[in-house]
This record gives structure tokens, sequence and C-alpha cells, in this order.
């Protein structure tokens, strides 16, 4: 089963958004950056990195987001409600076992409590 449309997080504005004011969250193989999404459509959207420098050529780069994508797909109810989420991709996410990147990502979703308002005192 793919993602759907509205799952993809592709304008650079959004994807700057996360690096630039979410949380970020090391997981070893892979680094989340996450941020509560807006809140009107209600649904988790995600970008997946992989770079020339951290994870290879381009075989390499599409297989690890190929995982993470699928790993997103099938943990997507664990993450919160309506939030966007940055994937950035190492080259450990090839070398892993699917079991221990999936086992990972579990453990990194609590870890995802919702941001503070701004303009909460």
């Amino acid at each position: 089963m793919r993602l759907r449309p509205g799952q993809h997080l592709r304008r650079q504005n959004d994807i700057r958004d996360v690096r630039q004011n979410g949380r970020r969250i090391d997981c070893r193989a892979f680094t989340l950056w996450w941020i509560p999404g807006p809140e009107s459509p209600a649904e988790r959207r995600a970008c997946f990195v992989a770079s020339t420098q951290a994870v290879g050529k381009a075989i390499l780069r599409n297989r690890a987001k190929r995982r993470m994508r699928e790993i997103f797909r099938r943990r997507q109810d664990l993450l919160p409600r309506s939030c966007d989420l940055l994937i950035v991709t190492r080259s450990q996410v090839n070398t892993w076992s699917f079991a221990q990147l999936d086992r990972v990502f579990v453990e990194a979703c609590p870890k995802m409590a919702p941001l503070p308002s701004p303009h909460s005192p």
C-alpha cells in the first residue's frame, strides 16, 4: 500500500519549517525531525531524505528511503494525530535489519509529545 498524496511533505517551506522549528530525535541509523502539523487535515505528513555523503550512491539512497517509508506506513498510528515528520537517513539504515529499524522507530514515537504553544506562559 502506498502513502496517500496528502501524506507527502513536499513543499520546501514546509520541510524547512520542520528542520528549523521542530524537535530532533537521534535514532543512530536515522534522525527524526518533527513538528505539529496543520490541524485542519489532521494527517501525518512525512519527507524522507538520504544524501549522497551520508548514505552513498543512488541505489543505496533509494533503498534507505524505501525502507523508512515502509516503516512510516506501518507505524504511523503511533505518531501524534497531526504532525510533519522529516526522516534523515544514514548509512546504517541499509545495514541494520528491518526489524531493528522498526523497533527503533517504535521506541522513538512516544518521545514525540506535543510541543508547548509559543503563546503559553
